[in-house]
């Protein structure tokens, strides 16, 4: 088949890959500017325009597809995009963490006679989790299971009929990062068995999504980074876990913000308790942090400028007493 793709990060660059290594033809695809990154502030190429390049794939970037804009550029740029789109031929749009809006009008183009329309691969169970951090929030709420749906987009915010779902449990110590690569390469696996059964001339189950369980996962802010240890030890636990790569929970020592990325909750350390945020003692993998209920045992920690390293590694090149140390919610 002839495939039209959107998206942008490397989780999309994974479906992208998969649906290219199972023989279909990816026409063109479509990814977010260029952006600046890293140290130099240099500007990076998507992964999704890198593998394009990589396989002489014709690449549109532009800012916005509203041809609507009230920016003078961006109008040019859309226009542009809903040209290219409209004379090209393709058989389906595939969808995977693009970034934009796609107006109803692009997604008609797609709709054409003999076309399939546009499908899109949502790193959550369906409604539950609409949005833009569905990895994250599933971590973040403590959910026991998520999963990937391939969803026939329509102009709603991740609303469309799912025509293949499949479940994955979340493990205890599940990071966003984990979680991430497990859900990509479950989502590059289902999108290839659509486009495959498409191509095969079967017709696809289309289950509209109840309405009932719906929530949202708005994007994440680094302000929610910082951590409130008057929380629950299972919350604070799952604070650290959701945000691990981004934003990365923080909290402050000495003065100095300390980004923690691992962690696990614990009952109590041989009954003691202190006000929240004092660290208890060191652990044989981390170190043990009061929290309003409960303790935190935090695996990973990384100073300013420094590497991530094992937690009590971290801690001992503090030049502070170990009765002294306690965490604060923000930085001074």
């Amino acid at each position: 088949m002839k495939i039209v793709f959107a998206g942008t990060p490397e989780f999309a660059a994974q479906a992208m890959r998969a649906i290219h290594d199972a023989g279909h033809e990816i026409v063109m695809a479509l990814t977010q500017p260029d952006r600046r990154a890293g140290r130099g502030m240099h500007l990076q190429a998507s992964p999704v325009k890198e593998f394009a390049l990589e396989k002489g794939i014709p690449v549109l970037q532009p800012e916005t597809l509203k041809r609507n804009s009230v920016d003078p550029q961006k109008k040019i740029q859309a226009q542009e995009a809903y040209d290219r789109l409209a004379q090209t031929d393709f058989d389906a749009m595939v969808v995977v963490a693009y970034g934009l809006i796609l107006p109803q009008e692009i997604l008609d183009i797609a709709e054409r006679p003999g076309r399939h329309g546009s499908f899109n691969i949502h790193a959550s169970l369906l409604p539950r989790w609409r949005g833009a951090a569905p990895i994250q929030r599933a971590i973040e709420s403590g959910d026991q299971k998520t999963g990937v749906c391939i969803m026939q987009m329509d102009s709603g915010l991740d609303t469309g009929d799912t025509v293949l779902v499949e479940e994955l449990q979340i493990a205890a110590a599940e990071t966003s990062a984990s979680l991430h690569d497990r859900l990509a390469e479950l989502g590059a696996k289902l999108i290839v068995n659509v486009l495959t059964e498409l191509g095969g001339g079967k017709k696809l189950i289309r289950t509209p999504q109840s309405n009932v369980g719906v929530c949202y996962a708005e994007k994440i802010l680094k302000v929610e980074a910082e951590i409130d240890w008057s929380q629950d030890a299972t919350q604070i636990d799952a604070q650290i876990r959701a945000f691990n790569p981004f934003p990365g929970a923080t909290s402050s020592l000495s003065g100095m913000a300390v980004k923690l990325w691992n962690s696990r909750a614990v009952k109590d350390v041989s009954g003691r308790s202190a006000e929240p945020g004092k660290v208890l003692g060191f652990s044989e993998h981390g170190v043990y942090i009061q929290c309003g209920s409960g303790v935190v045992e935090v695996l990973e920690m990384q100073k300013p400028g420094g590497k991530r390293m094992n937690a009590k590694t971290c801690l001992q090149t503090f030049d502070v007493d170990e009765q002294l140390f306690c965490f604060q919610k923000k930085a001074e």
